[in-house]
Formats: C-alpha cells, sequence, structure tokens
C-alpha cells in the first residue's frame, strides 16, 4: 500500500509543477496581476482626489506607499 501511495504522490506533485509552470509561462497570470496593480493604483489616485485637505494621514500614507514601490 505505500508503494502506491508513493507513487501516486510522485505522479501528484509532477503533474502540479507542470500545470503551475504551464500557467506562470501563459498570460493567465500575469494579466490578472496587473490588472489588480492597476486597479489598487487607480483607488489610490481616486481616495487623493476624494480626500482634498479632509484627509491628510490618508493622503500622506498613499504617498508614502508610492514611493516605497508598493503601489504602480
Amino acid at each position: 500500500m505505500s508503494m502506491r501511495d508513493g507513487i501516486f504522490t510522485t505522479v501528484a506533485v509532477t503533474l502540479s509543477g507542470v500545470a503551475l509552470a504551464g500557467l506562470l509561462c501563459t498570460d493567465a497570470y500575469s494579466r490578472p496581476a496587473s490588472l489588480e496593480a492597476r486597479g489598487v493604483h487607480a483607488l489610490s489616485l481616486e481616495m487623493q482626489v476624494s480626500c482634498s485637505g479632509e484627509c491628510d494621514g490618508i493622503d500622506g500614507r498613499i504617498v508614502q506607499l508610492q514611493e516605497q514601490g508598493a503601489v504602480r
């Protein structure tokens, strides 16, 4: 029984590695990641516009995050 489990585990790990490599080599992963980054950037810009004068602490934090490269 343990021999079958070992074979099954080896095949499962190999197939999952191939599937992950296939996913990362296509645009299926990079497109959603870039769209998410654009969405966060657009949200931060919207917050900067809507908080003009009222949210000085938030504006400072957004600028700090942009300088660190966390939001692009």
